[in-house]
């Protein structure tokens, strides 16, 4: 996958019915919707010396972090994903994980998936062992997506952050998480090689201003 151009922004909630609404008439709510949205559940990985996170706040330029996701509860659709950010452009590999991958990546076991078949989990397996990588904590929250075709424009709206704390009891429904402290409402842009102009009058509300917002740096603040 090619890296991909990324905006993100802040808005106040007096603005998202109107951003909601605009979004609503031009571009179309992803298939995978259910009545508009879905919630996501993240398990990120970091090192003792908390690399990822410490890139992040300190804006490095390239930069790296491994995760594992699923959507709506569904724990039988499990991905792990890397995203790599490069002066400012992005990229997401992914790669499916199996039942028993997926208790290799909770647990751990660096040997098993670096002689895995897959890639992506390979290069995990590998800097588990070079980096120390280990599960760190869980985030969740709800996602509002929308699509347009021309440029592969994907629009999300994400709210209701909430963080694990230092749980990684990933896969159990019932694990506790509260709301990430003054988390916002975060609306993503991205895009190939253009962005629409159509798409930059829809996403201008009064109180939108870019962010720099980490949803793990924000589940992190507790430890």
């Amino acid at each position: 996958m090619d890296f991909r151009h990324e905006w993100k922004h802040e808005v106040a909630p007096s603005d998202l019915v109107a951003l909601r609404a605009r979004l609503r008439v031009i571009l179309r709510l992803d298939a995978h919707t259910v009545n508009g949205k879905y919630t996501v559940r993240s398990l990120y990985l970091d090192n003792r010396m908390d690399k990822a996170l410490r890139e992040k706040i300190d804006g490095v330029d390239c930069r790296e972090k491994f995760r594992v996701r699923y959507y709506n509860g569904d724990t039988s659709w499990i991905l792990l994903e890397k995203k790599s950010k490069i002066r400012g452009f992005c990229r997401k590999e992914q790669a499916a994980l199996t039942p028993e991958e997926v208790q290799d990546v909770l647990h751990a076991e660096a040997q098993r998936l670096a002689a895995s078949g897959k890639p992506l989990l390979r290069e995990l397996g590998v800097k588990m062992t070079v980096q120390g990588l280990r599960p760190k904590t869980i985030v969740d929250y709800t996602r509002e997506p929308f699509v347009y075709d021309p440029g592969n424009v994907r629009v999300t709206l994400d709210y209701d952050i909430r963080t694990g704390l230092t749980s990684t009891d990933f896969l159990n429904p019932r694990s506790l998480t509260i709301p990430a402290r003054d988390a916002p409402i975060i609306l993503e842009v991205k895009w190939d090689t253009f962005l629409p102009s159509v798409i930059r009058d829809l996403v201008q509300v009064p109180s939108i201003h870019t962010s720099a917002f980490s949803k793990y740096a924000a589940c992190r603040i507790y430890g």
